[in-house]
């Protein structure tokens, strides 16, 4: 989101203005949120996009509002900040790069983050304005190349989107080059939004299990390193059981000719990869590798999976 100076001062608050895109901090215990526990999203003030949820939120005691985690979806940018003395990392929304806070690394809670975040930098929306008829759920897949999952996963009846990115490592704000080296510890992975009332996650796997050979250690086909793991990273415990579930079911009945090595590890972060990767097969059909490698590929899963997808039904 590109505005001139002159229209982030028209469309925000001075408040906003000088927290958004001046870098500023309000007083501690000053801002509207910081002693809230009204249910609802939060978002950025200077685009709207969501950027926490209430069952995130938790009393630091710090002066500002706390957050333990974001939503999932690359939408806050980490970046390191030695300004005024101290090394700390600054928290931007990535969609406007409007300045939230910053992060630390002593949450209370299992992520062990705590986000501190500025009132200004933020809007409120009440759960109560929330659509009733969608059961929106998010989780994290790994299965070798990202441009050979991403595409059919984004066909299938019930997904809202799925962004292509890394996941699963220790490095900050990784790009492609660096996780392709395979020290990252990060896996090229997709992350998809769905209504589970629609496609549920049992369905997905499905999808994800026939889509790449769960049973090789870090290699897909020609593609071997760490960031071609096959793993799912879960985003909450109904999802942990389901995956440990299904990978049981499986092996049991034998559907492959060897054990499933699967990671199933709970989600930490997610980092959206560079924009050339995003829709990578539509947007490259004529690309070798496309018609060599993936075209094959979702000929034949549009035909096993014909009854759940968008098109080709």
């Amino acid at each position: 989101m590109e505005l001139s100076e002159q229209e982030w001062k028209s469309k925000l608050s001075p408040e906003q203005y000088y927290i958004l895109r001046e870098k500023g901090t309000e007083k501690p215990f000053s801002g509207e949120f910081t002693l809230s526990k009204d249910k609802g999203t939060y978002k950025c003030a200077g685009c709207g996009e969501a950027l926490f949820s209430d069952d995130m939120k938790f009393e630091s005691h710090c002066g500002w509002p706390s957050f333990d985690k974001e939503i999932a979806g690359g939408k806050i940018v980490q970046t390191e900040d030695n300004s005024m003395g101290m090394r700390r990392t600054e928290i931007t929304c990535a969609k406007c790069g409007g300045h939230l806070g910053h992060i630390f690394d002593d949450g209370p809670t299992e992520t062990g983050k705590r986000y501190c975040v500025n009132s200004g930098s933020l809007s409120f929306e009440p759960i109560k304005n929330k659509t009733k008829t969608e059961s929106v759920d998010t989780i994290t897949l790994a299965g070798g190349c990202f441009w050979c999952i991403e595409a059919i996963f984004e066909d299938l009846k019930g997904v809202k989107s799925v962004v292509s990115g890394y996941s699963g490592g220790k490095i900050i704000n990784p790009s492609y080059k660096d996780v392709c080296s395979g020290n990252t510890g990060h896996a090229e992975v997709v992350q998809i939004m769905y209504d589970s009332k629609t496609i549920s996650l049992e369905e997905l796997l499905e999808v994800f299990f026939t889509l790449h050979d769960p049973t090789t250690i870090n290699r897909q086909g020609a593609d071997e390193g760490t960031q071609y793991r096959s793993a799912i990273f879960y985003h909450n415990e109904n999802q942990n059981s389901i995956a440990q579930k299904v990978i049981k079911t499986l092996n049991t009945n034998k559907a492959f000719d060897n054990p499933i090595v699967t990671e199933i590890s709970a989600f930490t972060k997610f980092y959206k990869a560079e924009n050339y990767h995003q829709e990578y097969y539509e947007l490259n059909k004529e690309q070798a590798y496309c018609k060599a490698v993936i075209k094959p590929k979702m000929d034949k899963l549009h035909k096993v999976f014909s009854d759940k997808l968008k098109k080709h039904e």
